[in-house]
């Protein structure tokens, strides 16, 4: 019986070997390791893609959110709102500023960030709001874009999990005033390490963030503001520049696997993901019954699954200070945390794989 991953790096890299391996070379061979021409050139490569004016390399998602944070202009006492239904690396940044996270609920259905819940969190200390793009499902932008118009607030989309998500025919990344973005390896656009971009409109900011990203200069010794060491590396550009050219391949494949999930799993006591928006399917969550022994019984016939998240940020012990920490704050997000499951997905996944999932998930129900 093989093991099916819940991510299959390794089947990625076999489909593109030859690719991957010229473009690491030539990096080498360069002895161009940090930003540079790679860097200039995937910048300009996803800035296309995504349909943004600009986009800044950086070296990782929550980088990219720190300096979009920092171009809003986010400080001491300032509060952002975001949810407690996300990785931790959403909220960090904000902390990172002096600021706090003020956690909202989520929406049952799509997981992502319930709109009508958000002005009942604006306080006069209220400075951005940053909606997360959960799972590669776009959250639904226009009403908080009217809402951040109403108070004066900027947006920054968490598109970490999202890249080529589409929200009413835009791409994610490009509808606040920020998109951040992160190639985790994992991730459906994955660097070899750490990695990250920033989108924006705004010139002005775009030359801000690269400023920030680079110690806080433009020229080699002058440096005109307090920066950060935030660089991308050129190995990493490379490789990312050659699996943008497939990631509209990848991201096919994704939406027809969940597609198939969602047939193969008809009529079982699960909760299959709801696509309100163009979704790119980063991971394929289900909610169900029994959830951890139903883990196990996956694990036991060799299947990976994981948990996308089972602990909320509000019941993190390192924000037990905040607002709204503890239980029974944020009633859906605090369910869902007890249901949720992430299935295999990945683009290289068979049929048969996922066959066997679906097989294993019936024989556990007993249907």
């Amino acid at each position: 019986m093989s093991f099916i991953p819940l991510v299959d790096l390794k089947a990625q890299y076999r489909a593109i070997k030859p690719e991957i391996d010229r473009a690491i070379q030539q990096s080498i061979d360069s002895a161009e390791f940090i930003m540079g021409e790679r860097v200039r050139k995937f910048e300009e490569e996803f800035a296309e893609f995504c349909g943004a004016r600009f986009a800044v390399a950086c070296s990782s998602g929550t980088t990219a959110l720190h300096l979009a944070l920092l171009c809003c202009g986010v400080g001491q006492g300032d509060e952002v709102i975001t949810v407690s239904h996300t990785f931790i690396a959403t909220a960090e940044p904000i902390c990172h500023c002096g600021a706090t996270p003020v956690f909202v609920d989520v929406d049952p259905e799509t997981y992502n960030i319930d709109v009508n819940l958000i002005e009942q969190a604006i306080t006069p200390r209220t400075k951005a709001i940053i909606p997360v793009h959960l799972y590669g499902q776009p959250a639904d932008m226009d009403p908080i874009l009217r809402i951040a118009q109403k108070y004066g607030l900027k947006v920054i989309e968490d598109a970490a999990q999202a890249v080529g998500a589409e929200y009413k025919g835009r791409r994610v990344g490009t509808i606040g005033d920020f998109g951040c973005f992160s190639f985790f390896p994992a991730k459906n656009l994955g660097a070899y390490g750490d990695a990250g971009m920033v989108t924006t409109s705004n010139e002005s900011d775009a030359r801000r963030l690269r400023m920030l990203v680079n110690h806080g200069r433009e020229t080699k010794y002058e440096h005109k503001i307090v920066g950060y060491n935030y660089r991308m590396d050129a190995l990493q550009a490379g490789i990312l520049s050659v699996k943008l050219q497939h990631l509209a391949d990848w991201t096919e494949a994704r939406r027809r696997l969940a597609h198939r999930y969602n047939e193969l799993l008809k009529g079982l006591p699960v909760v299959t993901p709801a696509e309100k928006f163009h979704h790119v399917y980063h991971l394929y969550v289900i909610q169900c019954d029994n959830r951890d022994e139903l883990q196990k019984a996956l694990e036991s016939e060799g299947i990976a699954t994981g948990i996308h998240y089972p602990i909320p940020l509000h019941l993190q012990p390192c924000f037990q200070d905040l607002p709204g920490a503890g239980k029974g704050h944020f009633p859906v997000t605090e369910k869902i945390a007890s249901r949720i499951l992430s299935l295999p997905m990945f683009p290289e996944l068979t049929d048969t794989q996922q066959d066997r999932i679906a097989e294993t998930i019936r024989k556990f129900y007993e249907y």
